[in-house]
Order: C-alpha cells, then sequence, then structure tokens
C-alpha cells in the first residue's frame, strides 16, 4: 500500500514513516498542505494520514479539497487538538478516523490497518483470489491454508495486482505502488521481484500473465 503522510513535525514524521515502512508500506512525506494538496492530486494513494496544523494550507483545506474532487481516499487525522468541536467538524468535512497527539505507534499501526482493511477488502477480514487469501493490513498471505512467506517488497507487489482483480497492472503501476519519492526500484529490481514471486506462487496454482506491451495480472494457473 502507498500511503502519504502529511506532518510538518519532522520528529513525528520521522517515526510515522519508519513505523509505516517497517509494516511494508510505501510512504512518502510532505511537510505542508500545499505540498499535500499538489501530491493528492497527481498520485495514486491507499490512504491518506493528515496533520490539521500544516504550514501553507490548514489540513482541513486539505481534506475538503480532497473531498471535492469527489475522493474517497480513506483520511486518518493525526492532531493536538483535542476539542469535542473541532474533533466532529472535522470528521463531517470527510474525515475517516482521529488520533490525537501524543499517540501510541501501536495504536497508529491498528487504526492504519482497519482502515485499509475496510477498502481493500470491502469491510471483510479477507481477500480471496483463487486459492490465495491476503490480509493486506496484516501482510499476511495464504495459499489454501498453508502460510506464504514473502518478502516486503514480494508483498507489496502481490498487494497491488491483488487489489486490481481481472485487470492489467502497467510496469509504471507496480513501481508506483512499491516505492517512495525517495527510493528507487529499477526495471531489473522489478523483473526480479516478479520472478520470485511467480516461483512462490507456482505450487499452489496461481500466477502472473505478461500481458505484452501493456502490464501484468494476477490469475489462478492453468491445469
Amino acid at each position: 500500500m502507498r500511503i502519504l503522510v502529511a506532518e510538518d513535525d519532522r520528529d513525528i514524521a520521522a517515526g510515522v514513516c519508519a513505523s509505516l515502512q517497517r509494516q511494508g508500506h510505501a510512504v512518502d512525506h510532505v511537510g505542508d498542505g500545499a505540498q499535500a494538496d499538489a501530491a493528492l492530486a497527481s498520485i495514486r494513494y491507499d490512504m491518506l494520514i493528515l496533520d490539521l496544523g500544516l504550514p501553507s494550507l490548514e489540513g482541513t483545506a486539505v481534506l475538503q479539497r480532497l473531498r471535492q474532487r469527489g475522493d474517497s481516499l480513506p483520511v486518518l487525522v493525526v492532531t493536538a487538538r483535542d476539542g469535542l468541536q473541532e474533533r466532529v467538524r472535522t470528521l463531517d468535512l470527510g474525515a475517516d478516523d482521529y488520533l490525537i497527539k501524543p499517540f501510541a505507534v501501536d495504536e497508529l499501526e491498528a487504526r492504519v490497518r482497519a482502515q485499509l482493511r475496510r477498502v481493500t477488502s470491502n469491510g471483510q477480514p479477507e481477500l480471496r483470489i483463487g486459492r490465495l487469501r491476503l490480509d493486506l493490513p496484516g501482510h499476511r498471505v495464504w495459499m489454501n491454508t498453508d502460510p506464504l512467506e514473502l518478502t516486503a517488497r514480494e508483498f507489496g507487489l502481490l498487494s497491488a495486482l491483488a487489489t486490481r482483480p481481472d485487470r492489467i497492472s502497467s510496469r509504471a503501476q507496480l513501481v508506483e505502488a512499491l516505492c517512495s519519492w525517495d527510493e528507487e526500484l529499477t526495471d531489473n529490481g522489478l523483473d526480479i521481484a516478479l520472478h520470485r514471486l511467480r516461483r512462490k506462487l507456482r505450487p499452489g496454482g496461481m500466477g502472473i500473465r505478461t500481458v505484452r506491451g501493456l502490464g501484468y495480472m494476477l490469475e489462478e494457473a492453468a491445469e
């Protein structure tokens, strides 16, 4: 999953980003509201973690603009503003959850998992494709009933394919899903990840089909 963190406190941002990256997410960080608004308008994210007290453009304005564009992206507001009226107003503007600073990292991670589970599996605890079962927020995969051991990159690649069932994912889309702004993934690196994931999926009857010139699809392998 690719997550945008909009937070102007560098220490808090560093901790949040590190926590999310340990969970296998690709994370981008911006320090002001104008940058957040521009990123959200041009890049497809799976979630936004939003501070309200951002310079340049208030967090509430970022949220309003996002919803005015018709974007249903999950938004977790993380802020020191703990007044009841502020919480009610922010939720009414379209925030999905509200976490008050200071917070425990475990609680942040749990709230992120809850939001991602809601949008990636229609509220169900697992996503099922063929013989695969995926708990995307929990970063767990089973082939039939057997756990499937994947690296963070392999899991990210599988997630990107699994959340686009019956659709082709281009190389650019896969790279975008796997990398944050400060990371790079070469063509060779993507090919290696695809090869290793295919090898792990094959014994369970799943495969990744190459659609020449277009991209890749996750599918059940032919008997």
